[in-house]
């Protein structure tokens, strides 16, 4: 599988079942902020992404925030949720990856990273062992940097659907 290429793709966090989960061997998520939670700068959280956590955790999978974010934002909105964090986990390096993973005590191959972004969250997954299933953005971005890679992941992800589609009918 390419470096680029997620373990799965969703549309939203909601999306993501317990099947999904127990089908990758997964008993941990380390969980993006920015676009994968809430949205870019807020520290709301949408009902039923809300209902989705409490859902994950009912059924004993450990959860921690991964995110490349400053304290000052990723702090308080941990805390809202009663979740540890680490912040500036400078993605897509492995480092905040496998600090996650030991955060949760488990092994790397039975943590998934959940995220919006291909160069940041899909790559630091890969490279660090982990999971990764990356979600459409919940709002596109105003940042120029952001709205040009998103271009280019757009052609990832097509690239990545067609090739899911080619396995699938085989």
């Amino acid at each position: 599988m390419s470096l680029l290429h997620p373990d799965l793709l969703k549309n939203s966090l909601i999306d993501i079942t317990l099947n999904d989960l127990h089908q990758l061997g997964v008993r941990g998520l380390l969980l993006d902020v920015d676009n994968t939670l809430t949205t870019h700068g807020s520290q709301v959280l949408d009902s039923q992404i809300a209902a989705w956590l409490v859902h994950m955790k009912k059924h004993n999978i450990s959860l921690t925030i991964v995110s490349n974010g400053k304290p000052s934002r990723v702090a308080p909105f941990a805390a809202r949720l009663g979740l540890r964090y680490i912040a500036f986990a400078c993605k897509p390096l492995p480092i905040g990856f496998i600090r996650g993973a030991r955060r949760l005590e488990l092994p790397r191959c039975q943590c998934a990273a959940i995220g919006d972004q291909t160069f940041t969250d899909i790559i630091g997954a890969n490279l660090a062992g982990v999971r990764s299933i990356q979600l459409l953005p919940i709002l596109p971005e105003r940042q120029l940097t952001l709205r040009l890679k998103r271009h280019f992941e757009k052609y990832i992800l097509d690239r990545f659907r067609k090739l899911q589609d080619k396995n699938n009918k085989k």
